[in-house]
């Protein structure tokens, strides 16, 4: 509750500190100019309004770039290209006039919820008014709002999740509000600016094509002229380095340490450091360590130090032993630290399983690789900080991507997609599902008794099955057993028992479940469109999540 309240309070001043950040400088001149018409409550309208559509439009967001598919930096440049629409209709007087009768029509259409009908525009038009900044804002915050963001996604409690993007945007709303309120007594005491709000008006619009021409400029412009001047500097050494080195953050909040004694980065200046984000039920991570193990064990003694920062995506991936096992059935030599809380991940500002941060001799975070795929670059790049230069010449490449592949489908209702029994999802308790007469790609079904949890579903009586419509080359399934026997889940492949195609786990086409692991299921010679079975001989199976490859 204590780290809670503490990012509450972290999200409060982050969005302080937005004052002096260039991407507040396109919205003041617009939240100003709006409240300098109607009533007097239309100022806080708009600072509400900007305060609940940002909080609730940010929380959502992942779920909404995710089932959407759009590019962020998509987003964001379309909300440049709303700015500078907002700028020009600013400049011109008809475009003004226009734009005042279309929010005018929207702020009549709210009216019913408000007290008092204003026709001159009172605290519902503000509210319109302040929730459509914050959308075309929000992408604009980048760099700033990541933090909070990364905040909210690791909190445990919705609602304090929520609390913590309310207290970001009240931190950003309370400065313009006070802009605001005293932006428009200057207004009503200068006779001049009174008398020229027009020429204002016009003025304000050229400060936000300004300050959006300036973002871009910040965000391309310079950070691609460092590109430039690294890329050409480094064209033998460091490649793909990222644009403006930063000191690497501290490892903080590590439950305990695998391999090692308790390390820090600031005691490791002089060596060379591989930070590697992992979990030990991710396939792509999986598919790193190999390369990982090689790194290690070829530039170990001439100075490389990797750190795996095991940062759990499940529960069962937070207990000390199921990651031993999971070290030594991987073969892991290097350090590994358990990142339960996510503290360093904070740290690091990091989003993605496989992620890494190559750290130069001096401290310095200078190139960085997500997902996977780049193993040349990033063993070329260790080479180069260690001072060896001859170069690895031989093309390494990540696991192919099978164009339409099923992606990764948990089954916890917290993040369940694609659902398909006719029965709906009974939280948190036991329930009869069925399959479906047809089941189409990419979704899943149950049959027989199920218990469906937040982030994983558990078997409740013998025989309960789960169907998946996939299309892929290879099956993966995160399961633990909740009992203290082995579980033997037997798999049909369009019906038939897996014999032929099975994956390394699968024994006589079933698979024991003794343990929280990731276990292979299919292998396929080609990728393909199939409908793989997953039968429980008892109750206990605990299934998270199906993976392809």
């Amino acid at each position: 509750m204590q780290i809670d309240i503490l990012n509450i309070g972290l999200g409060f001043l982050e969005g302080f500190a937005l004052i002096i950040s260039p991407c507040i400088l396109p919205i003041l001149p617009i939240i100003l100019a709006g409240s300098l018409t109607g009533s007097k409550k239309r100022p806080f309208g708009i600072i509400i309004g900007f305060v609940l559509v940002f909080a609730l439009f940010t929380y959502f967001s992942r779920k909404i770039v995710q089932y959407s598919g759009i590019d962020l930096n998509l987003i964001r440049h379309v909300s440049f290209v709303i700015l500078t629409l907002l700028g020009i209709i600013m400049l011109s007087s008809f475009l003004t006039e226009k734009f005042a009768q279309l929010t005018q029509r929207l702020a009549n259409t709210g009216s019913a919820f408000s007290t008092a009908n204003n026709p001159e525009g009172g605290l519902m038009s503000g509210i319109l008014l302040g929730g459509l900044i914050a959308i075309i804002w929000t992408p604009c915050a980048g760099p700033v709002l990541a933090a909070v963001i990364v905040q909210t996604v690791i909190q445990k409690t919705n609602f304090l999740s929520f609390l913590a993007l309310v207290a970001f945007g009240t931190g950003a709303a309370i400065p313009m509000l006070l802009i605001v309120l005293f932006g428009r007594q200057l207004m009503e005491k200068l006779g001049f600016l009174k008398r020229h709000t027009v020429l204002f008006r016009k003025m304000l619009g050229a400060i936000i094509i300004l300050s959006v021409g300036y973002m871009i400029y910040l965000e391309e412009g310079i950070g691609r002229a460092y590109a430039d001047e690294i890329n050409h500097t480094t064209s033998t050494g460091l490649q793909n380095g990222i644009a403006i080195p930063y000191m690497a953050p501290s490892i903080d909040g590590i439950d305990a340490w695998i391999n090692s004694e308790p390390l820090q980065i600031n005691a490791l200046k002089g060596k060379v450091v591989l930070i590697d984000f992992w979990t030990y039920s991710c396939i792509n991570c999986m598919r790193t360590l190999p390369y990982l193990n090689e790194w290690y064990r070829k530039y170990h003694d001439q100075g490389l130090v990797i750190i795996g920062v095991h940062t759990p995506e499940f529960d069962f991936e937070k207990k000390l032993d199921n990651v031993k096992n999971a070290v030594v059935q991987d073969g892991i030599k290097y350090p590994v630290a358990l990142d339960n809380h996510f503290v360093t991940w904070q740290n690091f500002n990091n989003q993605y399983w496989p992620a890494h941060y190559l750290i130069d001799k001096k401290g310095y975070v200078v190139y960085t690789h997500f997902g996977e795929g780049e193993y040349d670059v990033t063993e070329n790049n260790i080479r180069y900080l260690l001072g060896i230069k001859e170069f690895v010449t031989t093309k390494t490449s990540g696991q192919p991507i099978t164009i339409n592949e099923t992606p990764e489908t948990y089954l916890g209702y917290s993040r369940a997609e694609h659902f398909s029994s006719p029965e709906a999802i009974s939280n948190d308790q036991s329930s009869v599902y069925s399959f479906p007469e047809k089941i189409a790609q990419d979704h899943w079904a149950l049959q027989g008794s199920w218990k469906i949890m937040a982030d994983r579903i558990i078997s409740a009586k013998n025989n309960a099955a789960i169907e998946i419509n996939f299309y892929a080359r290879k099956v993966y399934i995160v399961m633990g057993n909740a009992t203290s026997k082995t579980i033997k889940v037997d798999l049909l492949l369009n019906g038939k028992k897996v014999l032929v195609n099975k994956g390394k786990n699968v024994i006589d086409s079933s698979i024991d479940v003794n343990k929280y692991s990731l276990y292979e299921a299919i292998d396929l010679d080609q990728p393909g469109n199939d409908i793989l079975e997953v039968i429980s001989s008892s109750p206990g199976l605990e299934v998270y999540t199906f993976t392809f490859g």
